[in-house]
Order: C-alpha cells, then structure tokens, then sequence
C-alpha cells in the first residue's frame, strides 16, 4: 500500500492467493505438467531476474541495451512528443531509463508488474530521478484486462513498452490474442516498442537460460518456494533440480523443474504426484523470425526494426493498423 503522503499513487489489481493457488493446481493437472512462469515475480523472484540480467551469458538484456543506446534519438523520433509511456512487466525500470532520458516532454509514464513491492520500489526511483514526471504504477497481471490511470495532461498517444523477451513466453496462438489486446488499449494512434528474441544457435540459447553461477536455477525453484508460501503448499525444494531444453521443433527454450527422485505434492486438497524424472515445465521462450514475428503482429504494421550486428535481439517499432 502506498502512503498519504506517497507521491505514487498505486493502482493496485495483484492477483489473490486463491487466483495462484487454482492456476498452480490447474497446470500440475496438465500432461506434461506445468506451471505459469508470470508467478516468477515475487519479490525474491524480482530480485533474481535483475542479477540473471547481469550474467556473462544472459545475451538478450546487454544486447537490446546495446540496440537502445544505438538507436535511441531515431526510436524516440518514431514515437514522437507527449506521449504516455506504458511499460509491461517493468521490473527495476532500469532499461526504461534510455527512453525516459531522450523522449520529448512525455505526459506520464505507468509501469505495470505482477510484484507490488519490486514495482513500488522502483516507481519511486524513477519518481525521483525525473522529478517532473508523472509516475503511475499499476499491479497487475497484464495477461489479464485492468484500467489504465488517466495523466494530468492529454497525451498524443499512447506507447506500450515491452521490452525484454517476455513475448517469447506466449505460445504462437495467445501472441496474437495478446497483441490484440495491446492494440484495444492504446487505440488508434497507439505504438508498440518491443522487445523480440531471435532464433539461434543452442549453443548460445542453453547457458543464457542455465548460467554457470546457478541464478537461473535459484529462480526457477524460487516458484517452488513461493507456491509453498502462498499456497501452503509442501513442495521438497533439495527435491528438484533445474534443467534448460532447446525443442527445435517448436522453436523454444523451456525451463523445466526435474523431480529428483519419487515426489508427492499437496495443494490445498489436492495431492499431486510425479516419479523420478519427470519434469514440471516452467517456462517457453519462442525465438522467432523477423518474417515469423510480423505475421503473429496482424493487428500492427511493423514500421521499423533495429537489430545487433549478430541478428540476435530485435527492438521493433509497431502502429496500430487502421480500422
């Protein structure tokens, strides 16, 4: 919660313990067995993912960074003057910064993320740092619909911010649903600055998803410890190991939690079991192809796309598609 005095107001639809607890049980039910990798995000979760952004191997974080930097007044030309930035899965804001530095006069800028704390923590320092700033953070899963708050002044459009790889955690089908949804929300004259992941060789993709210092592993169990906390679940941490899959077939990194030896788990109610072996999936992570990628962005026109010399990052520039 945030202060009278808090000069953050906070929006705040974080999703309840019930809501975890029959999504956990819904995907152990599933065959091969899952969990949703947006539950990574608690605060300890939060947390790992920025020292996992810093690892020699994590290629994606350095990589678009390196894009940004680069291409950064010609980005924000794209965009255009007094725009609202909406940022999903925001995390720390550190990469949120490049723009917030060099965009002409933005009117606000609204940090969405799944942890209420991480996300406070971090709206505050950006409140700080741009002090004339409107800063409006907002908890929530962006998966699901919510309300976005209304700055002081009008914008002239509205710029949805997703950077990262996190589209490469949808599987082809919900993309485009999804980037429907991005499309109704910031309307007509909306754009899209994203983030995506290219295709690769496993060589470079396994390390960057099972890092040699095991933060990568400490943030997969993490989800375990969390579902215990939240959910008075009793999952055996020492009971599984982390473990990163290339499935060439589908084009993806999975993470996976691998059960050590026989393993019985009790969800409220509810008992799950699983042998020796067998694997809980917690993660995709799609890398797509430029071409690939623009067919899943139907409701968009991909008006530009900066890429590293290695064509492995992309940073994409989208508008709306008229009705």
């Amino acid at each position: 919660m945030t202060a009278p005095d808090d000069p953050i107001a906070l929006l705040d639809y974080e999703p309840k313990t019930d809501d975890l607890m029959a999504e956990v049980i819904h995907g152990l039910n599933q065959e091969p067995k899952l969990l949703p990798c947006k539950f990574f995000y608690d605060q300890r979760g939060s947390r790992l993912f920025d020292q996992i952004c810093e690892l020699p191997e994590y290629y994606p974080t350095r990589t678009e960074q390196a894009i940004m930097t680069e291409h950064i007044d010609e980005i924000c030309a794209a965009l255009g003057p007094d725009v609202l930035l909406i940022e999903l899965g925001s995390g720390s804001s550190l990469k949120t910064q490049t723009l917030l530095d060099h965009l002409d006069d933005p009117v606000g800028y609204v940090p969405i993320d799944i942890s209420r704390e991480h996300l406070l923590t971090s709206a505050r320092r950006i409140n700080r740092r741009y002090r004339e700033l409107q800063v409006m953070p907002v908890c929530a899963d962006y998966h699901q619909d919510f309300d976005l708050p209304t700055p002081d002044r009008e914008p002239r459009r509205r710029v949805v911010y997703f950077p990262g790889s996190t589209i490469g955690n949808f599987h082809r089908p919900d993309v485009r649903r999804f980037l429907r949804r991005i499309a109704r929300l910031i309307g007509p004259e909306g754009v899209l600055l994203i983030g995506v992941d290219l295709r690769k060789s496993p060589e470079v993709l396994i390390p960057a998803y099972d890092d040699a210092q095991g933060v990568t592993a400490a943030f997969n169990l993490n989800l375990l410890q969390r579902i215990n906390r939240e959910t008075d679940a009793d999952f055996d941490l020492a009971a599984y190991r982390h473990e990163a899959r290339w499935n060439s077939s589908e084009s993806r990194i999975e993470m996976h939690l691998v059960a050590r030896s026989n393993q019985t788990v009790t969800i409220g109610r509810r008992m799950f079991t699983l042998g020796a072996g067998e694997s809980i999936r917690t993660e995709c992570s799609y890398k797509h192809t430029l071409t690939g990628f623009a067919e899943l962005a139907d409701d968009f026109t991909v008006e530009s796309v900066w890429t590293d010399d290695g064509d492995r990052f992309s940073v994409q520039h989208l508008t709306v598609n008229a009705d």
